[in-house]
């Protein structure tokens, strides 16, 4: 499994507009992507999820995936969003 960390620049960390974003990019990705923050773990589909890990600007979350291209093409959906 393939994993990077990502800071979030966002002043208003993951809220609902990126959350949505990045929900609708894992959705249309071929493997699986899963978001950590501290402890929890979480699939990158699931919007309540990845609203539910409270992540504030500044913060660092791992992203990971079995598929190294669809996790190169979320990292750039990241970059452009948060």
């Amino acid at each position: 499994m393939s994993s990077f960390d990502f800071t979030v620049k966002d002043p208003e960390g993951i809220h609902a507009r990126p959350a949505g974003i990045i929900v609708n990019a894992a959705k249309g990705l071929a493997g699986e992507i899963k978001i950590t923050k501290g402890e929890k773990t979480i699939d990158a589909k699931k919007l309540f999820a990845l609203m539910g890990l409270g992540v504030k600007s500044g913060e660092t979350i791992t992203v990971s995936s079995e598929d190294e291209g669809s996790l190169a093409e979320f990292k750039k959906v990241l970059e452009e969003n948060l």
